[in-house]
C-alpha cells in the first residue's frame, strides 16, 4: 500500500475536490491519499465526494487549523 500527500492548504471549494479528484486517479486501489487543507468546507465536502466515488474515508484529524485525511481508493 502507497501513501500520496496531497496539500491543498490555502485553497477554496471546489479545488481541494478537484485536486483530490486528479490525484486518486493516479493510485492504484487501496492506496491511500493524504490531503492536507485549510477549509472548513471540505470536511463534508470531502467526505461526500469519496462515499459517491466508491473510496472510503479511512480517517480525518484538524490539528492547527489545517485538516488531514486519509482516502482509501476504492
Amino acid at each position: 500500500m502507497n501513501t500520496t500527500v496531497l496539500d491543498v492548504k490555502g485553497m477554496a471549494c471546489p479545488m481541494p475536490i478537484i485536486k483530490t479528484k486528479k490525484s486518486i486517479q493516479d493510485l492504484n486501489t487501496g492506496d491511500v491519499l493524504e490531503v492536507h487543507t485549510t477549509d472548513q468546507g471540505a470536511v463534508a465536502d470531502l467526505s461526500a465526494w469519496a462515499k459517491s466515488g466508491g473510496h472510503e474515508v479511512v480517517d480525518h484529524k484538524e490539528e492547527d487549523g489545517v485538516i488531514t485525511f486519509w482516502i482509501r481508493k476504492g
